[in-house]
């Protein structure tokens, strides 16, 4: 059974036919959030950024939310093959225990827990995610407005009670609640046009950079927010997935050129989801013009229905296995190691690319 799923934009689908695919061709690399189910693309991350795109030498944006942001962050490090390997380690690793007296993990401890990880992880080493001398990193973030702008226990939840249902009636509405707050490296421009939602830039330096990537990362009520990051706008910040779970965004609108005009999306699904309040709204999980350039390499269903409790790992197994990290560890090992093929796949993909194997997305 294949493993790999390649689908495409019609002007990427195009762009094959004419040219295949190099890695000079490449342009954006984007990452979605989605908790667990990122470890899936590790070996196609250290595929993609160990081997192939080291072939060229044309600038890349990196553009990522929530752990997409961690794998982006962790692709401009230096030997990035041993960087991914321990991302993978880590997050597969990661253990809560209930403080003495409580029965469930508090978001204080899991920030406070993620916090440390990050530093152990990027101390000594954000000069690197900040400099890379090909890669510009962009961190997505979600920012609280009006009820939102700062965490409260009562106020938040009804923030957010009122975010999901101004989204049900119209996306652009959430900008009333929340905003994309992006923060960039090396003061690259977005690699996409923002008009499609409310959106403000911020230059991502050592002083930021931590805050940014935690706040990130932060889950609204399985961690805290991040309060009043340095450089940015003051207020709460939140989870990139809240506004841009899967980065749907307009790739098509800035101007590449034609070596640089393709987005190569490695992604654990083939819809590319909105925003996290979208996961529901079927309606809006469909592609658009704004991924026209777009090529998504996904696991095919079928395959992963073969994987460890036939799904792909994600966060409801940290309350399935609970205490039992072993258990938990074991699985989710499995599906890693498992997917190795989906990064075996596209090298034979790209020694020999058949179109016909490409599917619409």
């Amino acid at each position: 059974m294949q493993a790999l799923h390649i689908h495409a934009g019609p002007k990427a689908l195009a762009h094959i036919r004419e040219h295949g695919l190099r890695p000079e061709h490449i342009g954006v690399i984007p990452a979605a959030a989605g908790g667990p189910k990122g470890l899936i693309l590790g070996p196609l991350d250290r595929f993609i950024f160990g081997e192939w795109l080291a072939q060229s030498q044309q600038p890349v944006d990196l553009v990522g939310a929530s752990i997409g942001a961690w794998r982006m962050s962790t692709a401009c490090l230096n030997n990035p093959v041993a960087a991914f390997e321990r991302l993978e380690h880590d997050y597969i690793h990661q253990h809560y225990e209930p403080l003495p007296g409580q029965k469930r993990v508090t978001a204080e401890q899991v920030s406070e827990a993620f916090g440390q990880s990050l530093q152990a992880f990027y101390g000594g080493r954000i000069d690197q995610a900040l400099n890379h001398p090909r890669y510009r990193l962009h961190i997505v973030t979600s920012r609280g407005r009006h009820i939102l702008h700062r965490e409260h226990p009562v106020a938040t939840p009804l923030g957010y009670a009122g975010a999901y249902l101004s989204n049900a009636v119209s996306r652009r509405a959430l900008g009333g609640w929340l905003e994309r707050v992006v923060f960039s490296a090396q003061g690259a421009a977005l690699p996409f046009d923002a008009q499609d939602f409310r959106t403000q830039t911020v230059a991502l330096n050592e002083g930021n950079f931590m805050p940014a990537l935690q706040a990130s990362c932060s889950i609204p009520f399985a961690l805290k927010a991040v309060h009043d990051i340095p450089g940015a706008p003051a207020g709460a910040y939140w989870d990139g997935g809240i506004t841009d779970y899967h980065l749907h965004l307009n790739w098509t609108a800035p101007s590449k050129g034609p070596d640089r005009s393709i987005v190569l999306y490695p992604h654990f699904q083939q819809n590319v989801v909105p925003g996290w309040l979208d996961k529901a709204l079927k309606w809006r999980h469909g592609a658009t013009a704004f991924l026209g350039n777009t090529i998504v390499l996904a696991p095919n269903p079928e395959w992963v229905k073969t994987l460890p409790g036939g799904k792909l790992p994600d966060r409801t197994d940290f309350m399935t296995y609970d205490r039992d990290l072993a258990g938990r560890v074991k699985v989710w090992s499995a599906a890693t190691q498992a997917s190795q093929q989906l990064a075996h796949e596209f090298a034979q993909w790209l020694a020999r690319p058949d179109v016909e194997r490409i599917q619409p997305l």
